[in-house]
């Protein structure tokens, strides 16, 4: 399959870690290889993946400034049963140190071309904003994964990204695609949800997957035992929300996999 997901949306709190780690755990479950590759300098997702960040002899920074091979940084997390290519404080310098580099916006593609044959997916964790590591995500991808809340602000958010996929396929990326539109958070008792939600569809169609992320509360305390919601609390809503987007996932790539 050798699929590569970018989890992004410049707008902040909208369940892109969560997703990130949540997704990686929930493939591994479904016996899909699966490498999570953590692009933001928060490290969140690092965290939440059951691996220190502070506690890291390579991170994702080596591998984007030459330091080191792809391989050498990667770590397994014993807990979410998935690889890290884990990142720190760190990345903040990689942001700089890329702009005097050749090929600064395909540092990660290359990186990544090393390690693809051996993951069946490859979960890309971008940060809140469209940077130049956003970008090298964007233009290392297959497809993007767009999470958001359904509320009047998200659709303001939503079309700054749109854009920014639709001149990289004009330019750096011309395969890249929108993998597809998740709704996080997501409470059917709130009407501009159902409302804002109609309206994704109404304008995306089946580019908006059917499986929807509930609020809940296992989600939103996993992270704090670095932790995926599927390890931590196997039968919660959350954790069974991200099975079935894992298995949504799969079956959206098996036709393109099968026709390349």
């Amino acid at each position: 399959m050798n699929k590569i997901l970018a989890i992004a949306n410049q707008k902040g709190g909208v369940g892109k870690t969560t997703t990130a780690v949540n997704l990686s755990a929930s493939l591994a479950a479904t016996k899909k290889r699966a490498l999570l590759v953590d692009m933001d300098p928060q490290g969140n997702a690092t965290m939440g993946a059951g691996i220190d960040k502070h506690d890291l002899e390579l991170s994702l920074y080596d591998v984007l400034t030459g330091q080191c091979r792809t391989a050498a940084a990667i770590v397994h997390s014993d807990a979410a049963h998935f690889d890290v290519l884990p990142a720190n404080a760190d990345l903040t310098a990689a942001e700089v140190e890329l702009m005097d580099m050749n090929r600064r916006e395909s540092r990660l593609r290359e990186a990544l071309a090393e390690v693809r044959p051996d993951y069946d997916f490859i979960v890309i964790d971008c940060p809140p904003s469209l940077n130049m590591l956003t970008l090298n995500a964007l233009v290392a991808a297959h497809g993007v994964m767009i999470p958001m809340q359904c509320e009047y602000y998200a659709l303001e958010g939503l079309s700054a990204l749109m854009q920014t996929i639709e001149s990289l396929q004009n330019s750096a990326n011309p395969a890249l695609e929108i993998e597809g539109l998740l709704r996080t958070m997501y409470d059917p008792r709130n009407s501009l949800t159902v409302d804002v939600s109609n309206q994704l569809i109404e304008h995306f169609g089946d580019r908006v997957y059917s499986t929807v992320i509930p609020r809940n509360v296992r989600l939103a305390e996993a992270p704090s035992y670095g932790l995926p919601a599927l390890v931590y609390d196997k039968t919660s809503r959350g954790a069974m929300a991200y099975l079935a987007l894992a298995g949504e996932l799969s079956r959206r790539a098996q036709p393109a996999t099968e026709n390349a």
